[in-house]
């Protein structure tokens, strides 16, 4: 075949391919346009579902994270060094403010109290003695003074006795509950050792960093929400008792302390915890967030009036646990369609196969929002 034939045989497949193109395109307008006319006329519908868009509570939340603390807490150490005799607790016991935590072995102590009580007792009847003696002026005023400041001197040797005697002994300053034991029956231990802990449990408090746009929002009082991981699908509830006064150029947050009753005991110190800080509650119209549609114009939804999709375009503010508020566009009751959304175009009909039945409020654990 010569090349000005091949030319032609190339030249006649490509105007083939250019119009079976142009009339596949003419022929899918015109069937694009008959749709919609058909549409208009009250022809073909279009299957949806829809949800009434209503006016629900709204809360504005702020999220972090922290650990817990007790109320109080405190090391047990002994004030003086020896021998423990006795560790009369179990790890993880309750005991009660008073109970006796730790002996040390007191042989010693009690002997040098009843030695300094002895010496007292003797300084005692010597300033009787010589008071009796002065009143018959057999002995001068100076004696009395002495025997007088004798026996002041062995009343404080019997309370540093008594003193030294207590401090063998360990009591629980309030109650709580105790934690492991680090040392065992008959070791011997020195001052400031820690034999063991002790926390008051009855309402641990809770402290975390919040951003700076938040500060003029949150207040002492405030409810809070915290979840732990331990506790699948139980939510503690507290509020807010401390906000820092300064906030940290690094981080540009702020630190927030809070209160939680705890009177079972299931949070412990040191739990990381998840926190929701109500910052307000309001009214907002609100649409799942499946209605709606992003353009270059901006955000834009469905909603059915007289058996016909009408194009909404609409302003959307907070977005909250798969619903978005609609600030301008729509109005409570109207119909907004959720499923279907692909074939819809605008004026056409609409067949609504399932209205969706709105809620009371936002879905407890939606998304937060910002102060």
């Amino acid at each position: 075949m010569s090349l000005f034939r091949q030319f032609l045989v190339v030249l006649a497949l490509l105007a083939i391919v250019v119009g079976g193109f142009a009339l596949y395109d003419h022929y899918r307008g015109e069937e694009t346009s008959a749709a919609q006319n058909e549409g208009r006329r009250g022809g073909r519908s279009v299957t949806v579902e829809v949800t009434a868009a209503e006016t629900r509570t709204l809360r504005s939340v702020v999220e972090a994270v922290g650990s817990t603390r007790a109320a109080q807490a405190i090391d047990v150490v002994p004030l003086a060094s020896g021998r423990i005799s006795a560790l009369p607790f179990e790890p993880g016991q309750e005991v009660e403010a008073g109970a006796v935590l730790v002996a040390l072995d007191d042989t010693m102590s009690r002997a040098a109290l009843r030695e300094a009580r002895a010496r007292l007792r003797q300084a005692e009847l010597a300033l009787e003695r010589a008071r009796k003696l002065r009143a018959n002026r057999n002995i001068a005023q100076s004696t009395v003074d002495e025997a007088t400041a004798a026996a002041e001197t062995a009343q404080a040797q019997v309370e540093a006795a008594e003193k030294e005697l207590a401090d063998r002994t360990v009591r629980a300053p309030f109650t709580g509950t105790v934690g492991m034991r680090n040392v065992d029956l008959g070791a011997f231990v020195a001052t400031g050792t820690v034999v063991t802990t002790l926390d008051d449990l009855s309402r641990v408090e809770v402290e975390f960093s919040v951003p700076e746009t938040a500060f003029g929002a949150v207040r002492t009082g405030q409810k809070i929400v915290a979840r732990a991981a331990a506790y699948p699908g139980r939510t503690f509830e507290g509020s807010v008792t401390g906000i820092d006064s300064r906030i940290a150029t690094g981080s540009r947050a702020f630190k927030i302390r809070a209160a939680i009753p705890n009177a079972d005991r299931a949070l412990p110190a040191g739990m990381f915890l998840f926190v929701e800080v109500e910052l307000a509650e309001r009214e907002a119209l609100m649409v799942p967030e499946e209605a709606l549609q992003a353009s270059a114009a901006g955000s834009f939804l469905f909603v059915v009036e007289d058996g016909r999709a009408v194009r909404q375009n609409v302003e959307v503010g907070q977005r909250q646990g798969g619903l978005a508020e609609i600030t301008a566009g729509v109005s409570a009751g109207e119909k907004v369609v959720i499923s279907g959304l692909q074939r819809l175009r605008d004026g056409i009909a609409v067949e609504i196969a399932r209205e969706e039945p709105a809620t009371n409020a936002v879905p407890a654990g939606g998304g937060a929002a910002g102060a």
